[in-house]
This record gives structure tokens, sequence and C-alpha cells, in this order.
């Protein structure tokens, strides 16, 4: 398939609030550096991250603006997002879908970036 998506960038004006944020939701892991551009993140605030299935990054600083939008698969689209709004996040909508196909559902991170969650329960 032509046109996958590559990477990703959660950037906020905490960067560690959001990075253990994901973590602890997701159980993603950081390796903590710079990024190529200050327009992303402030220097030594980016939080690298490639066991998410998808290589991507957590970054960002005070003055720039938080921005994001990407579905995230799970086992239980339900669980997730009880598991988000227990984090500190807001449940946007779902779980909706058809189980057993397609499960979808969004919400907030603590920084207000909406976020997606798919899965097939």
């Amino acid at each position: 398939m032509t046109n996958q998506v590559v990477h990703f960038e959660i950037i906020g004006t905490d960067p560690a609030r959001l990075q253990d944020y994901y973590r602890d939701l997701f159980g993603w892991t950081y390796e903590l550096g710079d990024t190529v551009s200050g327009q992303v993140s402030e220097p030594g605030r980016y939080g690298s991250v490639g066991d998410a299935g998808l290589y991507g990054g957590v970054g960002g600083g005070a003055s720039l603006r938080p921005k994001v939008l990407f579905y995230v698969g799970v086992d239980d689209v339900g669980a997730a997002l009880s598991r988000a709004e227990e984090l500190g996040g807001t449940r946007v909508f779902g779980p909706d879908g058809v189980p057993g196909r397609l499960v979808v559902g969004q919400f907030t991170d603590p920084e207000g970036n909406l976020i997606g969650v798919a899965g097939g329960r």
C-alpha cells in the first residue's frame, strides 16, 4: 500500500507529562534527545518512540502549539478509553462500530490532543 503513515508526533507544552501519560497508557518507552527542528520540540525534550509498531515521537515545549491525530490499535477499545480517562484524558466517543470487525473511539489527552483507538472489540 502506498502513502502509509510512517511517523507520528504528539506535541504539547509539557513534553515530560505527555511522555509519562503515553508510557502509562500504552507502555511506550522513549529515547530522549533532540529532533531535527526547533519547530517540533525544544532541545533535549523530544522522546523518540520505536516500540509502538510505528516510529514516532513525543515532544514540544512551552512555545509550541499542541497537535496530533492518529489511531492506535488496541485489543479492547472500551478498556483503552477507560484507562485513558483514569490517567486524566477525556473520552470523546466510543466504543462504536461492529464488534469483531472494527470498533473505534476517540479521547483527548491531558493537553487536549485528539487521539483515536481502533480494534476488534
